[in-house]
């Protein structure tokens, strides 16, 4: 059986190397060149609001995972900025999408989701089964917040770990929209 280790509110400390084949930004988001990406695992299940949803049925759109909980104080200083960058970059072919976690109840996700703005759905995971799907080498959720982006073609592009601020945020996304 499979465990989970995700620091709780991480400081966004990372690293790459030949063996991950990804580079360490130095805004703190790790890419992977599109030749070298791995498909995205299979991120489906039930929203904090109890409907479906599976990431796959957004393949063609670039596809931005952040993995937060109400309780992290990083995550609540981050919201603003993926409520901006979400609202700014929908009509760019972009969506956004939550997972939650740890959160043991939806009215605490939908509690933080309605205080904060979230215009976008989130998985609810309350036991951290979905960030397990990662495959093992791969740009993977090691810490709450991480956040994961995913190309038009459904392969892992970029990650950080930990809080990004609205410009580090645009960073990530901007290049993905542009890419073919």
């Amino acid at each position: 059986m499979a465990s989970l280790t995700l620091s709780a509110c991480g400081d966004g400390a990372s690293g790459g190397s030949a063996q991950t084949r990804f580079v360490q930004g130095k805004n703190g988001v790790d890419t992977v060149k599109p030749d070298e990406r791995q498909p995205a695992p299979d991120l489906s299940g039930e929203t904090t609001t109890g409907k479906k949803l599976d990431v796959a049925d957004y393949k063609g759109k670039v596809v931005i995972i952040n993995v937060w909980g109400s309780w992290c104080g990083p995550c609540i200083a981050e919201a603003p900025n993926f409520a901006k960058v979400a609202n700014d970059t929908k009509d760019k072919g972009v969506q956004f999408i939550g997972i939650n976690t740890r959160d043991s109840e939806k009215s605490q996700a939908n509690q933080f989701e309605e205080q904060h703005q979230v215009p976008y759905p989130s998985l609810f995971d309350p036991t951290g089964r979905l960030m397990l799907r990662f495959p093992k080498g791969s740009l993977n959720p090691q810490s709450i917040p991480s956040t994961i982006a995913i190309d038009k073609h459904g392969r892992i592009a970029a990650r950080s770990i930990g809080p990004l601020a609205e410009d580090d945020l645009r960073k990530m996304v901007d290049p993905l929209i542009a890419e073919k």
